[in-house]
């Protein structure tokens, strides 16, 4: 390492204007800015990003940026990397964080990994993979994030060097790209530098990221003759004259690296620097590079060869005992080809070797015979597997060998991409699978290696996967578990491929010929699953029937048991069932317990059941399932489609409850994880239509369809059933924005989509609630008779708030009285019911409808009740609808000598008022869906609120309220 130091000391020309934005970047994250936009004490971090070909002193210069930033008590992180590492996942990452973290005792790693030690720990090689399903690419970057962000906090200020990005490995390099616009917001200054013309694709983002390059990276230039002469004389002495430095700099073209080591030759010749010597400059420079610096090399000796070809197939980080074994070399020839390359600034270091220059290590390995190439990497794959350096370390090894139908090579592979996946890099086991198949494995492995790459590749390449898993099942299979994992996945795939039809049919095929009853079960209740989501499907009752049978023997012993129930509780919501009957299957379902991240099954049943609960009027119940499931999902690191998922959803449980500023932020959440995932996804419909939901709940039309026209929320709609059905909010969308006819026709055909299927439930699907609304304009008796079949169907599954919204949207239809009775049996049902949005709804349009009617003390009263639960749930238009009502009936906004009774909430109100009609604690828990607790914590709040005892409860709330 000596010679090495020594080159980077060295005095850095015409790089004035690179350190003079480093130091500006070290002083900003050291100390105080001096401009007083932030206050004293508040470092501030950011990207320093150096692009330059090679050889031009990008490696020096951030060796001095190191040194500089150590000089001012700066945590340095630092990594490179090599051209040998480029398929080695996450070798970047483990660089810069392994060293901060590996040598603790297992304990204290967990200690400061949390509950990231599981996800990250394999990735950065601090503890072995664990079994079960891996993180997704985006857990295991949110991860990364949390660990770095977490060190430079904790050992602020902190630099991290990243040298040779260009060269850096796919999984550490997208992380960082997408890290590095944090740096900002930390301790933290990101120096990254690399060769623009080698840099990937998946790094495009250093090219343009925010940082003190003004959006640009910052280059270096070859230096200038000046420049090359002060480092040749600061060289080979003051003596060297003028036309030797400019033939120095004209064989050189100012390249730092090549002029460096141009004057290590003539100092290793004895070349007097004087214009006589001059001539003989351009061979010495052609020494330095290419076929000079091979010709240099092989004048060395064979042994000394072999040993510099081993290095270089082995890459950075070298130790000479493993070097050695790959070139066949024993000890002390070994040794002597090591002093033998450092003597010719080949090689540096003593512990662990490396190249002088990355230049010389590309040059060395380039020139190695391409069969002699290729048994080196099949020497090392052997040696390192050897040494217990895993097969992870083989396998970028055997990935240039070539194919010979080496079962060893094959499990290595096999191996190698089983640490990879479940270390969060399924492209890396991919490689590695796909490279396997072409060694070729054994006959009877081929299925099981297929089975390998397709999950390896499900994530990443759905399509691929298919193709994969296809070919797996056209292979023999003896193993029966084996052919059944493959069916299950490839139904998987293609049903999360909007492929449902293809799903049930792979099942179908599949069911009659598995003999084992527990299995044939098991893959019966994923063809029930994905028919229930299939928009297309022939004949839904015949398969609700059957479904019913089925669970109806079932007792919920194992896990597919409770599947099966789970999915007949979600289908008697889907039928519109009685509650109660689809309520007795959800609980049954989860007596034995129902995981959300359960090995190698789906969280799709889960879901359903906690969104039984959710249609039933029991949010409370859905709410626990959700934050448990989300933990789940948070705890395996799985933050792409699953927890948009589940942020969706919850966004979704929200807006039915009326808290729709929460809803709106978590529906927000879900689509920004959603984008990720990509467009036209199942998880990409969810987000949009439910925040389109959500918008228009909260009187946002302009917003709701510009978000529609953002995502190309339209035909054609997803093969999958979806919740809510996007077809249905299409419809919705439409008629906020005046277009009724286009709504009515949308929302029909959702209704001849829906029907034939049974789904006829409006608690799950309120489309003809909005048809309705759409015929009122052209067709009002038609309309009429639609919400009233609406109303009934409702009434059939009882969930309060299904009836109270289904007997608003009547009263609108309807004229005359009838409305005012419609909307007073409304009221009454959303006062039971969990729906705060709703209630406000009803209470507004009732109270419009007592005003018209010559009522206004009873329609003040109602309307007071109606702003305010419109207010609590952040319904901007029906505030505003609301005022606007209240002053056609010449009142403020505020009730006139108001006492505090308008700060109760729905459940209060309604535990009060089931009181004062005389019900016991236990019966109102039992209205409420809540325990008698929870009903004395209601009554107590509203005794302070209104400020009477019990016995004057009814005057205080009103005549109205205790009837």
């Amino acid at each position: 390492m000596g010679q090495r130091n020594a080159r980077n000391r060295r005095t850095l020309f015409e790089r004035e204007s690179e350190l003079a934005a480093a130091d500006e970047a070290l002083s900003e994250l050291t100390g105080p800015r001096g401009d007083g936009t932030e206050p004293p004490g508040c470092p501030r971090g950011t990207l320093l990003a150096f692009a330059a070909r090679a050889g031009l002193g990008k490696t020096t210069l951030l060796a001095e940026v190191r040194r500089r930033a150590a000089a001012k008590g700066c945590t340095v992180l630092s990594a490179r990397g090599g051209d040998q590492e480029q398929r080695v996942a996450f070798h970047v990452a483990r660089q810069l964080l392994q060293p901060q973290l590996a040598g603790a005792a297992e304990s204290e790693i967990r200690a400061s990994l949390g509950s990231w030690y599981a996800i990250v720990g394999p990735a950065l090689g601090l503890c072995a993979p664990a079994e079960g399903a891996p993180p997704d690419q985006q857990g295991l970057r949110d991860g990364l994030d949390w660990v770095l962000t977490h060190l430079a906090v904790q050992r602020a200020p902190m630099v991290l060097v990243l040298d040779d990005a260009h060269w850096a490995d796919p999984e550490s390099l997208s992380w960082l790209a997408a890290f590095a616009p944090r740096a900002e917001e930390l301790p933290l200054l990101l120096v990254v530098a690399y060769r623009p013309e080698e840099l990937p694709d998946h790094a495009e983002a250093f090219r343009g990221l925010p940082g003190r390059a003004g959006q640009r990276p910052l280059g270096l230039e070859p230096l200038s003759a000046a420049a090359v002469a002060h480092l040749v004389r600061e060289d080979l002495g003051a003596q060297a004259d003028e036309a030797f430095c400019r033939e120095c700099w004209a064989v050189t073209a100012g390249n730092p690296f090549e002029a460096v080591e141009l004057t290590a030759k003539v100092r290793d010749r004895g070349l007097a620097p004087t214009e006589a010597g001059a001539h003989l400059l351009r061979d010495l420079a052609a020494a330095v590079k290419g076929s000079g610096l091979v010709a240099r090399l092989e004048r060395l000796g064979t042994s000394t060869v072999r040993f510099a070809w081993a290095c270089a197939v082995l890459g950075t980080e070298i130790h000479p005992t493993l070097a050695a074994a790959v070139a066949g070399l024993g000890s002390e020839e070994a040794a002597d080809a090591a002093d033998a390359l450092r003597g010719a600034r080949i090689l540096t270091g003593a512990d662990t070797l490396e190249f002088v220059h990355p230049l010389i290590a590309t040059a060395v390995y380039r020139a190695i015979p391409g069969g002699v190439r290729v048994a080196l990497h099949g020497q090392a794959a052997w040696c390192v597997v050897d040494e217990g350096l895993g097969a992870s370390a083989a396998a970028r090894h055997l990935m240039e060998s070539h194919p010979d139908g080496d079962n060893w090579v094959v499990q290595q592979l096999r191996a190698a991409a089983r640490e990879n996946l479940r270390a969060g890099a399924p492209d890396a086991a991919r490689r590695y699978l796909a490279r396997a198949l072409r060694e070729p494995p054994p006959f009877e492995d081929r299925a099981a290696v297929l089975y390998e790459l397709g999950c390896a590749s499900l994530l990443t390449e759905p399509a691929t996967t298919v193709n994969h898993l296809r070919a797996a099942l056209e292979e023999p299979i003896h193993d029966p578990e084996l052919r059944h994992n493959i069916v299950y996945r490839l139904s998987q795939v293609l049903a999360h491929s909007d492929r449902l039809t293809e799903a049930s049919e792979t099942l179908a095929r599949e069911i009659p010929v598995t003999g084992d009853a527990r299995v044939r079960l098991r893959l019966q209740s994923e063809q029930f699953m994905w028919d229930a989501f299939r928009a297309d499907e022939p004949d839904s009752p015949a398969r609700s029937r059957r479904l019913a049978r089925l669970a109806d023997r079932l007792t919920g012993r194992d896990l597919t048991e409770r599947y099966v129930i789970g999915l007949r509780a979600w289908d008697a919501t889907l039928r519109g069932e009685p509650a109660p009957v689809a309520l007795h299957h959800a609980e049954r379902a989860l007596a034995g317990g129902l995981g959300w991240a359960e090995a190698d099954r789906g969280f799709e049943v889960p879901v359903l059941v906690a969104l039984t609960f959710m249609f039933a009027d029991r949010p409370g119940r859905t709410e626990e399932l959700f934050a448990t499931g989300i933990a789940d999902f948070e705890s395996q690191g799985w933050h792409g489609a699953h927890l948009s998922f589940g942020y969706t959803l919850l966004a979704y449980v929200r807006y039915r409850r009326g808290r729709l500023t929460e809803a709106e932020d978590f529906a927000r959440a879900g689509l920004r994880l959603a984008e990720r995932v990509g467009p036209g996804t199942p998880v990409h419909w969810y987000a949009v239509g439910v925040l389109i939901e959500i918008l228009l709940a909260r009187g946002r039309i302009t917003e709701a369809a510009q978000t529609g026209e953002d995502h190309a929320f339209g035909a054609p709609f997803p093969a999958a059933v979806t919740f809510p059905d996007v077809q249905t909010v299409h419809g919705e969308l439409l008629l906020a924005r005046g277009f009724t006819k286009d709504a009515a026709a949308e929302l029909a055909a959702a209704g001849r989509r829906l029907d034939p299927r049974g789904m006829r439930n409006p608690a799950w699907c309120p489309w003809q609630l909005h048809l309705a609304r759409a015929e009122s304009h052209d067709a009002p008796e038609r309309a009429v008779t639609t919400a009233l079949e609406a109303v009934n169907r409702a009434r059939q599954f009882g969930a309060p708030s299904a009836v109270g919204q289904a007997l608003r949207v009547a009263a609108e239809v309807s004229s005359g009285a009838t409305r005012v009775k419609l909307l007073e049996e409304s009221v009454s049902h959303l006062e039971r019911s969990p729906a705060a949005h709703e209630l406000g709804c009803a209470l507004i349009a009732l109270g419009t409808e007592l005003r018209r009617a010559g009522r206004p003390v009873e329609a003040a009263e109602h309307l007071y009740r109606g702003l305010d639960a419109a207010v609590q749930c952040g319904a901007d238009g029906r505030v505003q609808e609301a005022r606007d009502e209240l002053a056609a009936a010449g009142l403020g906004p505020r009730r006139p000598h108001s006492t505090e009774t308008e700060t109760l909430t729905s459940r209060e109100r309604t535990a009060a008022a089931l009181t004062v009609r005389g019900r016991t604690p236990a019966e109102v828990a039992a209205e409420l869906h809540t325990d008698e607790p929870t009903v004395v914590r209601l009554l107590s709040a509203v005794y302070r609120k209104v400020g009477t005892e019990r016995t004057g409860l009814g005057a205080a709330l009103g005549e109205r309220t205790a009837r």
